[in-house]
This record gives structure tokens, sequence and C-alpha cells, in this order.
């Protein structure tokens, strides 16, 4: 039985989210290369990998380990809290008040996605009471 689909569909919110992750991806290592290269490694190999591997069933096409709905909104929420936290860490307040304002319009626009993960388990299938 295939998992039924998402909302997440290109469009807006898949579009900013992309570009937060992607400022996520920058922003992370900048802030804490000055304190530990190695930390900043680490975070690119978390930030990228983490959800490049665990995913729910029916929101992304591929799947290498299934994860259940709130574990991929998590995810999410740590890359916008990345993308926040180390803009204003790492780059002028202007740059980081834009990027504020970018994964808050994100939140907005995800929350239909998010409120169709949250009802499923790791096959991508609605969660049993």
């Amino acid at each position: 039985m295939t998992a039924p689909t998402s909302p997440n569909r290109p469009g807006a919110a898949s579009a900013l989210r992309f570009v937060t992750e992607l400022v996520a991806w920058v922003a992370t290592p900048w802030a804490l290369a000055p304190h530990s290269v190695a930390l900043a490694v680490a975070s690119v190999v978390v930030l990228v990998g983490l959800p490049t591997v665990f995913a729910t069933p029916g929101d992304k096409p591929r799947v290498m380990v299934p994860a259940p709905g709130p574990v991929t909104v998590g995810l999410v929420l740590l890359q916008l809290v990345a993308a926040v936290v180390s803009s204003w860490l790492a780059w002028p307040a202007p740059v980081a008040a834009v990027v504020t304002a970018l994964a808050g319009l994100t939140v907005v626009l995800e929350v239909p996605r998010w409120r169709w993960l949250l009802g499923r388990d790791r096959t991508g299938q609605p969660r049993r009471a």
C-alpha cells in the first residue's frame, strides 16, 4: 500500500523552505567556524544529512529511512532555528532581520504540510488513536 501524499508540492512554501535551508547551511558553519572548524563541518553534516536520510513516506518521492511525521517537522524546525540564530550570530542585523522574516513566513506557509505530517506514522499512514 502506498502512503497518501502530503500537501508538499512545488510552490511558495517549498521555495521558501528551501531558501531558508540554504541560509541555515551557510550561516551555521559561518557562525561556528571562528570557534571550531570541526563544529562548522559537523553542522553541515547534521543540517544536510539528517533531512536527506530521514523522511516521512508520502511527503517525499524517495525515502531512505522512514520517519514519523513529527520527526520531519522537527527537522524543518531545526533548519529554521539554525538559520535564524546563526544569521544573528554571523551577519549584520539587517540581513539577520530578513532571514528572521523569511523563516517566519516559511512557518506560516508550512502549516498545512505540518498538520498533515503530524498525523502520520513512519509508514506515512494516518496515526491510530
